[in-house]
């Protein structure tokens, strides 16, 4: 053998095993002989072999603008999956303020320093997005109650679309609970302070889109 445990053995500052040279010597040899029978590449198949797949999720979302309330979503789903691809919709039937590259230039800005984070547009059936881009869930945000009708909706009907994608539910802080892109767009047409909901950047894209100023 060659690390030993003794059981009645006090651990030092130094290690928890008892360490024999001879051994680690006969170990350093062994592992020598083998990485040269295959090739020196003994690291890259140990870290094949113990891979795990990364855990992708797609955050859909029209982002008429992308709030402070979208963000805490997707930092929150940053810290519990490997990739979070924020899909910004292409969904007409909104009638969004911002155009599409609009809308996905500003969600770039907003997430720019969350590295595994990417953002893409989303055009179709959502669960064909998550198929090709062979995501394990779709992330939502719940506010409030009266969003839970509609996404449980939305999440019933994803499944009978495709049983195999499922939709995880994430709540963001309670100080974002009442927040919408269109609370944000309204509060933005009467000329109020919109800048404790959005990011400077949006601010500035609403002024000039809605050509209001708080001055």
């Amino acid at each position: 053998m060659l690390w030993t445990v003794e059981p009645t053995a006090s651990i030092d500052s130094k290690s928890r095993l008892g360490f024999n040279p001879a051994g680690s010597m006969a170990c350093r040899t062994l592992m020598g002989k083998i990485e040269d029978l295959v090739g020196g590449h003994l690291p890259i198949l140990a870290q094949n072999r113990y891979r795990l797949p990364m855990r992708t999720v797609v955050y859909p979302g029209s982002f008429d603008p992308i709030t402070n309330g979208h963000l805490d979503v997707v930092q929150r789903a940053a810290k519990m999956f490997d990739q979070v691809i924020l899909a910004v919709a292409n969904n007409e039937t909104k009638h969004p303020l911002f155009s599409l590259e609009e809308r996905k230039q500003m969600a770039l800005s907003a997430v720019s320093n969350l590295s595994n984070v990417v953002v893409e547009t989303l055009e179709g059936l959502l669960v064909d997005y998550v198929v090709r881009h062979k995501a394990c869930a779709v992330v939502r945000g719940l506010r409030a109650v009266s969003d839970f009708e509609f996404e449980f909706q939305l999440a019933l009907m994803n499944r009978k679309l495709n049983e195999n994608v499922e939709t995880v539910f994430l709540m963001p802080k309670d100080s974002y609970s009442f927040l919408s892109s269109r609370l944000v767009k309204e509060v933005a047409r009467l000329k109020g302070d919109v800048s404790p909901f959005v990011s400077t950047e949006v601010v500035q894209a609403l002024r000039l889109k809605l050509n209001t100023s708080n001055d």
